[in-house]
């Protein structure tokens, strides 16, 4: 008996969380990944398998809306200046990605098919864009996010998410129906400028005091009704301004990302996210209709190759010209084959248009489906295809932890900073991700436990609630800012210390809440310039002035440069040999000292020769 939209909506969650529970494990335990598990659960159960459910549409209206709450979180994991930072790869490799890929992609249509130009450069577009909650969600199964090869696919998933406004925009220009009744163009742009002001200006000013307000009552329901209020309204406004409601959930999670009540709001969102994002795959699943896929099979395959490779190999390309390693483009290139959500959007309306018959759409919908189920079998190939050692496994219990000091990184900075502590008899629980150094360092005989310090749960195992003090001192600093910020929003008593990459990094810590940072080569270089001078044969209390004179110059400068939160504040203070002018612009500040050294024995006597 097939359920349909008229059966009560326990009997249907029934089917569908059935379904997940009986498919997910297994092909978990096969290691094929929860997302094929998810779309053959959708196959079986569809109308064209057993027939369950005789139609996927109502249900998958409901499935987007998991994959708007999943941009929202990947947003609340961003900020402003990450994505300043990004900024070449996502307007410039994915600009790159998305054109190259929708101009070699439209000839197949094109040329093998006999499909008109019109339709067959839509078909290239829609299928150059991939699945940013496919990808997004291999590369969290896999803790392979903050890896360079996971931002690397996010920037370029990014400018996808965002290309389907003017893709949109084109099919209209393609359509040869009567747009006449339609409004005109600037209304359409003006309404969707105005649309993203609303959301960014809602954000930046009124949601961290809407949150204080309802943290203040207490409430802890109301926080994920608010949660989820700001999604829906988010992705509301964008979709009525013509924009997709995936970019307002996820403009609103960037505004949120610097929130102090960002971990809270990603606690609450997530089960929700999880849930309605493995329905969004189970309803891609429903849609394979095996009838086409036999009756087209060779024009299938043809196609599904045809885009793997061109797909693949357009971003390697790319990335390698960019100047990428061959690793990191391999596995970036080797996650992005597939076609994305925005497509089967993108190709109803095509139909809808007139540009796109009904019987390509059908086919390019299940093209995009075999892609979908092609990707997880590829990214598991990937560390071998790229000709990387996988890293050996490590489970870790943390039994017996008990360190009063828990010490998160032990590589080259974190190792000398725990011979002080061990020194004295204090008790260090050290963690780290990195299986080698974990086991260089046990051959020495310390103690080091695997775990990833970006984690809650984690830093909970390893004792960071019991810990009197918390020391960050891992070598990326954009795992720095994330563990401080975690530790001093969820361990508020404990004193965080942490190892600075350099001095802008230093004033992001202090703003997440650092309690002491230090610059990791600030003062191994005023050791060496203590030397230095030694060296010149000053004398020691001149080399002590001169040091403690630097320092506090150092310190004001900082001083300033964290209350005005410009970084070129306080450049005065730094003593700089400017270009020789005719005539001082400034007049020395105080006496230079007179470096006369005392000759060394051999230049005496030779002068005496």
């Amino acid at each position: 008996m097939a359920a349909s939209s008229e059966d009560p909506l326990h009997f249907q969650a029934l089917i569908f969380l059935g379904a997940a529970v009986v498919a997910v494990p297994l092909f978990r335990k096969l290691r094929l990944g929860s997302i094929l598990g998810y779309l053959a659960a959708g196959l079986v159960i569809g109308p064209f398998g057993l027939g369950l459910f005789s139609e996927s549409a109502s249900v998958m209206h409901v499935a987007e809306f998991g994959v708007v709450l999943f941009l929202f979180v990947i947003g609340l994991e961003l900020n402003l200046s990450r994505l300043w930072a990004m900024r070449r790869d996502i307007f410039v490799l994915g600009t790159a990605q998305v054109v190259l890929t929708g101009l070699l992609t439209m000839l197949y249509p094109l040329l093998v098919v006999g499909r008109p130009w019109q339709a067959s450069l839509i078909a290239g577009l829609g299928l150059s864009l991939s699945s940013t909650a496919l990808v997004m969600q291999l590369l969290g199964e896999r803790g392979e996010v903050q890896q360079p090869h996971g931002q690397k696919a996010f920037a370029i998933l990014l400018l996808q998410d965002l290309a389907i406004v003017p893709l949109l925009a084109l099919v209209a220009l393609l359509s040869p129906q009567d747009s006449a009744g339609g409004e005109p163009a600037w209304l359409s742009a003006a309404k969707m400028v105005g649309g993203v002001v609303a959301v960014v200006l809602t954000g930046r000013y009124l949601l961290s005091p809407f949150f204080r307000v309802l943290a203040s009552a207490g409430a802890h329901e109301v926080m994920t009704a608010a949660a989820l209020l700001v999604v829906v309204a988010a992705a509301t406004v964008m979709t009525y301004v013509g924009l997709s409601a995936a970019l307002g959930a996820f403009l609103a999670g960037v505004l949120l990302a610097e929130s102090s009540y960002r971990h809270e709001l990603e606690a609450d969102i997530e089960p929700f996210r999880g849930l309605l994002l493995g329905l969004f795959f189970i309803t891609v699943g429903m849609t394979v209709e095996l009838r086409v896929i036999a009756r087209h099979w060779p024009l299938l395959l043809g196609a599904l190759v045809t885009v793997t490779v061109i797909k693949t190999g357009v971003v390697y390309g790319l990335m390698r010209l960019l100047r990428s390693d061959h690793e990191v483009s391999m596995r970036t290139a080797l996650l992005l084959p597939q076609g994305g959500e925005f497509g089967f959007v993108l190709f109803a309306t095509a139909v809808s248009a007139g540009v796109m018959a009904q019987e390509q759409a059908t086919l390019l919908v299940a093209l995009v489906t075999l892609t979908m189920a092609l990707t997880p079998l590829l990214a598991v190939l990937a560390p071998r295809l790229a000709r990387t050692r996988a890293r050996p496994e490590r489970k870790e219990t943390f039994e017996g932890v008990r360190g009063s000091v828990l010490m998160i990184g032990f590589g080259r900075f974190g190792q000398v900073a725990s011979q002080l502590l061990l020194a004295e008899g204090v008790d260090v629980t050290a963690i780290d991700n990195d299986v080698e150094m974990i086991e260089a360092a046990e051959r020495f005989g310390f103690r080091v436990y695997f775990g990833d310090g970006t984690r809650l749960d984690v830093l909970r195992a390893a004792g960071a609630e019991r810990a009197r003090l918390i020391c960050v001192c891992v070598e990326k600093k954009e795992s720095a800012s994330r563990i401080v910020e975690l530790c001093r929003t969820t361990f508020p008593l404990t004193p965080v210390y942490a190892r600075a990459f350099d001095r802008v990094h230093a004033l992001e810590l202090l703003e997440h809440g650092a309690h002491y940072q230090l610059r990791e080569t600030f003062e191994s270089a005023i050791a060496f310039g203590r030397a230095a001078l030694v060296g010149l044969r000053l004398p020691p209390e001149r080399v002590a002035t001169v040091e403690e004179d630097v320092r506090q110059r150092d310190r004001d400068r900082f001083a300033l440069q964290q209350q005005g939160r410009d970084y070129r504040a306080g450049n005065d203070k730094l003593y700089t040999r400017p270009v020789p002018r005719p005539e001082p612009f400034i007049p020395p500040q105080r006496q230079a000292v007179s470096l006369n050294l005392a000759p060394r024995e051999d230049e005496t006597s030779e002068k005496k020769k």
